[in-house]
């Protein structure tokens, strides 16, 4: 009879079930995540354009006539800081429309590529 000693631990064909099983999990949860990042990412590239759109408008109501940098929306408190685009990181390469006087008509992202609904984020 085998002593208590050799009895305890699992085999090896348990710890290559169980790391099979982990494995399997890991790569159905794997695709999500970096989806879901990327969602994250593209929803807050939604919300700082229309943040900044909103204050264009305002500018261009209240002064009565379009902002001719975005650093004026922060200077005139429109907005507390020019925000990030998430997909490039940086507050300083947002492509500006700018109108027949020089001011600016429209802000998009400068970031390359497609979202995850087929759109170019130039286009947004």
């Amino acid at each position: 009879m085998r002593s208590r000693r050799f009895m305890r631990g699992f085999t090896l064909i348990e710890l290559l079930v169980v790391l099979s099983i982990i494995a399997l999990l890991t790569t159905l949860v794997t695709p999500r995540y970096i989806n879901e990042q990327q969602r994250a990412r593209e929803t807050v590239l939604r919300n700082n354009l229309q943040a900044m759109r909103d204050a264009l408008e305002q500018y261009r109501a209240d002064l009565g006539k379009p902002a001719d940098t975005l650093q004026a929306l922060v200077e005139h408190r429109y907005l507390r800081s020019l925000p990030s685009d998430p997909l490039t990181g940086h507050t300083d390469d947002w492509k500006l429309d700018n109108d027949e006087q020089g001011g600016i008509r429209d802000v998009h992202s400068s970031a390359p590529g497609k979202a995850l609904d087929g759109s170019s984020y130039a286009s947004w």
